[in-house]
């Protein structure tokens, strides 16, 4: 038995259509199309053409901490090396 055999479905209620939508006027009173993107009235700002330009803080910051690991993992390994 299928479902649709089982439980009836009742017929749209006529009283609940509404008519067409009506939009409003538009509120500035322009004819012509005058909405402006966020994009085109604030452009992304070129990247400067220096040494070190497009490397964020946190590029710098995470070559910092992996350079004084590695100094460190060496020193490590000197004095484990010189003790043995």
């Amino acid at each position: 038995m299928l479902a649709a055999e089982a439980f009836a479905v009742p017929a749209p209620d006529p009283e609940l259509r509404h008519g067409p939508v009506v939009l409003p006027d538009d509120p500035t009173g322009i004819p012509e199309p005058h909405d402006i993107l966020a994009a085109e009235e604030f452009p992304m700002p070129s990247a400067r053409h220096q040494p070190g330009a497009g490397q964020t803080g946190r590029s710098r910051a995470a070559r910092r901490g992996a350079v004084l690991a590695a100094v460190g993992l060496l020193a490590w390994l000197f004095v484990r090396r010189r003790r043995a």
